[in-house]
């Protein structure tokens, strides 16, 4: 009797996470923003406390919240499991994290700029300038330019006609909704101008000055996370 009252907890609070989960895409919350309290979510989902205290623990392991002792809880990330599917949210030193991802897209993405620049159709040029374009604008404006950035990387890897370089883009994702979500705007000059020297040499077909460039916006990206790391440390 215990074992079946325990997975029918179990399964409730599955049940409950998603809905919380649907709440924090579709209210929206944005990154940032606090959720309400338990008692104001136990309330919404009619269900016990406990039940909400658990879902809650759930959702910070997968790094979509993160409780604040005597503020309350907030949304750190939307990246759902089926936007990583690795289960890289389950790492807990975001900044750790976030390092080792450069890592990874610094052994790719220039090649993959390259790769971009020769074999490009015209209208996937179109295609990374409207890109280019629509997230400076966001960036501009103030607005969350995250989706807006994956599809310009996922574009520059779809350019470069390798079929195993495309099913790779989840790493390249999740890398730049973590670095996002850390560094909340702070690169967005050096965003902007390295976004646009890519998309020059990619349309002009030069592969030279591709990989230099997607080289230069990851150094400026990665030089970032190492002086927040070093802030957060002192």
């Amino acid at each position: 009797m215990y074992q079946i009252e325990k997975m029918n907890k179990k399964l409730l609070a599955s049940q409950v996470e998603e809905e919380l989960m649907n709440y924090i895409l579709h209210e929206p919350v944005e990154i940032g923003e606090k959720i309400p309290n338990e008692y104001e979510l136990a309330e919404k989902f009619g269900v016990g406390r406990s039940t909400i205290r658990e879902t809650i623990k759930s959702l910070v392991t997968k790094g979509i919240l993160e409780v604040r002792r005597g503020s309350g809880t907030y949304v750190i990330s939307k990246s759902t499991f089926e936007e990583d599917p690795l289960g890289l949210a389950r790492f807990t030193d975001k900044y750790k994290l976030a390092l080792e991802l450069f890592e990874v897209r610094l052994m790719l993405e220039p090649e993959i700029a390259a790769l971009a620049s020769d074999y490009a159709l015209p209208e996937e040029k179109e295609e990374l300038k409207r890109l280019c374009d629509e997230t400076e604008q966001q960036y501009l404006s103030g607005k969350n330019h995250t989706l807006k950035d994956i599809e310009f990387h996922t574009c520059i890897a779809k350019c470069s006609k390798n079929r195993v370089v495309e099913l790779l883009q989840p790493i390249i994702q999740t890398a730049i909704v973590t670095f996002v979500n850390l560094t909340n705007r702070r690169l967005k000059e050096e965003t902007i101008e390295t976004h646009r020297e890519i998309t020059n040499a990619i349309l002009r077909g030069d592969p030279v000055g591709a990989r230099c460039a997607m080289i230069m916006h990851l150094t400026y990206n990665r030089q970032m996370l190492m002086k927040m790391m070093e802030e957060k440390d002192e």
